[in-house]
């Protein structure tokens, strides 16, 4: 482990607080939170999961810092630092590392498409589309793997460029000069929908407590939505925040900077949601959950509206910065670990994960594509449905963290609802189902691991901070 006195670091506090946020702003800021929160009451949902926030996620975000802090390195390294002699808690860090790497493999071809839309609608690709004409556009574009993976490569060579630049020189001066133009493009958005006719209806659905929609759901479920929501919109639990907390000034306390990252994050996945629900109920459309949300339902508002060219580019653009802050923090993240771990400069370090990261999603893309044209698979609408379904069972795995048994009647669901008619569904949904089986097994482990390891250090922590 490097000396603490060449140990890198943010150049401002500003720098450290937006950086780290933006590890904890994502995608599920936008198309998970708003939509959890109407379904499960409004403002009772909102009171648990501040209540939550408080109680969990803030404690455990300052844990995570400090064991980045006290052990001067990403996860791994600094496990290994502070773990009582002949344990093996460091072994942890290599399953943080895995998980970042699969993570950033979902996420960056997610944030493509992010980009992909922006410019569609920049361009006006969008114009003069009817609603079923503009819901159909993301079907399309998951029929075309060359699309997908050309953006997913922008993204992720602009990731490591930007890492590659250093600390200071690259991550603190885009995420900051990103983190900044977000949160503006986000308060131009939330003004712009108070605006719309049905302002007041999606805003006293959104926030008003309703108790008939929480018991419909079930208070236990509201409840455990909640905390769910608090560990997942803050990035706990991979080993993502731990890098952050090593390049943490020591005159700054671990607790008031959890809390403004707190803060930052919470007011985006409010804001999000001021967005969203006027906007669906100014056009009477039913606001969904997940990427469908995003992709389909948004556009057609957009489409809708007066002006949609422009305010579905600002919000695309919004998405984008929101995506890409993640995905350099993270990307901090894996840099910090190989080179802790395997001695690599940083351009190094760079080079070797771009390559590894773009050649697996590549593998992956190809194997897809490869199964359509063999069993002449026909990509239409229903069938990125059918996928998109798949790939929802997966999320509830890794987003949600529902039981197993749940996610196995989901599977099961899945299947009765769009039948297997060939050999190559067969494949894609048994393969589907062993990634569902083995990641869950996988989030347990962490879990389990990351439980004891925070009740382990935490004495640790305490002394060597």
């Amino acid at each position: 482990m490097e000396p603490e006195k060449q140990r890198e670091g943010f150049g401002s506090r500003l720098g450290f607080i937006l950086v780290s946020a933006g590890c904890a702003i994502g995608i599920g800021n936008v198309w998970r939170f708003p939509t959890v929160t109407g379904q499960c009451g409004g403002g009772i949902f909102v009171l648990f999961y501040l209540l939550f926030l408080v109680l969990m996620g803030l404690p455990v975000l300052t844990m995570e810092l400090a064991v980045g802090r006290a052990g001067r390195g990403a996860a791994r390294s600094a496990y290994k630092a502070l773990e009582p002699g002949g344990s093996k808690w460091h072994i942890h860090g290599w399953f943080c590392m895995a998980g970042c790497v699969l993570l950033m493999m979902y996420y960056t071809t997610v944030s493509g498409w992010m980009v992909d839309y922006f410019f569609r609608f920049l361009t006006g690709s969008f114009d003069g589309l009817t609603s079923e004409q503009a819901a159909g556009v993301f079907g399309e574009m998951l029929s075309n793997p060359v699309e997908m993976v050309f953006w997913m490569v922008v993204i992720t060579l602009a990731g490591f460029v930007v890492c590659g630049r250093g600390l200071q020189g690259g991550l603190e001066k885009v995420g900051k000069w990103m983190m900044s133009a977000l949160l503006v493009l986000i308060l131009v958005l939330v003004v712009h929908s108070f605006t719309l006719s049905g302002a007041g209806e999606g805003l006293a659905f959104y926030l008003l407590p309703d108790w008939s929609r929480a018991t419909g759901q079930g208070l236990g479920n509201v409840i455990t939505a909640a905390m769910n929501q608090s560990f997942f919109t803050l990035s706990l639990g991979i080993g993502a925040i731990e890098i952050f907390g090593s390049y943490m000034d020591r005159r700054f306390t671990l607790p008031g900077e959890a809390a403004r990252i707190c803060v930052l994050d919470t007011f985006v996945a409010v804001c999000a949601g001021l967005i969203i629900f006027p906007a669906c109920f100014s056009f009477g459309i039913s606001p969904d959950a997940g990427p469908s949300l995003i992709f389909i339902t948004l556009p057609n508002v957009f489409t809708n509206m007066a002006g949609g060219r422009l305010w579905g580019a600002l919000f695309f653009l919004f998405m984008t910065f929101a995506s890409f802050s993640t995905v350099i923090a993270v990307f901090e993240n894996i840099i910090a670990c190989a080179r802790e771990n395997f001695g690599w400069d940083r351009r190094r370090a760079c080079l070797v994960g771009a390559a590894a990261l773009i050649l697996a999603e590549g593998f992956l893309s190809c194997l897809c594509l490869l199964l359509l044209c063999e069993f002449d698979v026909v990509v239409n609408r229903h069938l990125a449905v059918q996928w998109f379904s798949y790939l929802d069972v997966f999320l509830l795995v890794v987003v949600d963290g529902l039981p197993i048994y749940l996610v196995i009647a989901k599977a099961v669901a899945t299947a009765l609802l769009y039948p297997i008619k060939d050999i190559g569904d067969a494949i894609v949904y048994v393969l589907v189902v062993v990634v569902i089986l083995g990641c869950k097994e996988f989030v347990l482990h962490c879990t389990l691991l990351q439980i004891g390891l925070y009740g382990s250090l935490e004495i640790f922590c305490s002394v060597h901070i």
